[in-house]
């Protein structure tokens, strides 16, 4: 495994992250117990997670499987989502951003979390009490450093100014939706991202399985697997006409287009961590491989031929 800085920190994390979102729903205590002993073995230290995955149980699979071992692991959780009835059980307040940071403490069974991440932007709350309740939580040791999800690109600039302005600490990272299928965040993201040195925590690398191998044009879906009940928009002719020729570019090289979907990311150095999410041990190991595939600058631009 090869490890990344977060951003412009000084904290090292794994190039592929384990996502725990199915944790809850389709695995169980015993399953994700599994797949963290093997992220953890073949050297994958960056797990994320939110307290809303699983419906709370996703952290306490996590505070389950890390007894022990707490120290080998890079716990990355989110806030924002709502997690019980009431006013102010949901969003980005001080107030609710108080009271869930003790929730997930108590369910992950540690002291602190490495990366304490805002889940959705709240139009109802001022990015500033956000930040003045994150920078408090900081300096009283309970997160080491924060990041946000689904934010815009001006959304994240205006944090970052108003935490200079204010002396409050900054998001070290964004995770967005990114991917070979996906690169929306090209225009913008990438490019502020890069000039203030904001690590980008790529989720859905595989969009959605669409480049995991499973599905081909006329076929059906594979049963269980996620785009089996609702394609997503993804079964369009032009999709799989993409597929096809990543698939050619991919049997020429002697790699999957699975392996292709995280180097292609990796190639990118404000990307620390590709996030992706596992149901299986198999997919774990097959996931952590892939960052043995560097592509090259040939490689790269082959890619550009094909890409649109």
């Amino acid at each position: 495994m090869k490890y990344r800085q977060l951003g412009k920190t000084g904290l090292q994390v794994s190039s592929i992250g384990l996502g725990t979102n199915n944790f809850g729903n389709r695995v169980d205590q015993k399953g994700a117990s599994l797949i963290i002993d093997h992220a953890l073995d073949v050297g994958i230290n960056m797990i994320d997670t939110s307290n809303s995955y699983g419906g709370g149980y996703s952290e306490k699979y996590i505070g389950e499987a890390l007894k022990g071992k707490r120290e080998k692991a890079i716990i990355a959780t989110k806030v924002s989502s709502r997690i019980a009835e009431g006013p102010n059980n949901a969003g980005n307040s001080r107030k609710h951003i108080m009271a869930a940071i003790e929730v997930s403490l108590k369910r992950l069974q540690t002291d602190y979390i490495d990366l304490y991440q805002i889940h959705w932007i709240d139009e109802n709350t001022p990015i500033e009490e956000t930040l003045g309740a994150l920078d408090d939580l900081v300096h009283q040791g309970k997160i080491r450093y924060i990041g946000c999800s689904n934010f815009a690109a001006w959304q994240v600039c205006e944090a970052i100014w108003i935490a200079k302005t204010k002396d409050l600490e900054s998001f070290a990272s964004i995770q967005p939706r990114y991917s070979i299928m996906d690169r929306v965040i090209e225009q913008e993201m990438i490019p502020l991202c890069s000039q203030y040195g904001v690590g980008i925590l790529p989720y859905y690398p595989l969009a959605n399985g669409f480049l995991t191998g499973k599905y081909k044009r006329s076929q059906e879906a594979p049963k269980g697997t996620r785009l089996s009940e609702d394609d997503r928009g993804m079964f369009t002719g032009n999709n799989f006409d993409l597929l096809e020729k990543l698939e050619q570019f991919c049997i020429e090289r002697k790699h999957s287009v699975l392996e292709l979907a995280f180097s292609w990311l990796l190639a990118k150095p404000e990307i620390s961590s590709v996030i992706a999410g596992a149901t299986k041990v198999e997919q774990v190991i097959q996931n952590s491989r892939a960052v043995e595939w560097q592509l090259s600058n040939q490689d790269l631009e082959a890619l550009d031929l094909i890409l649109p």
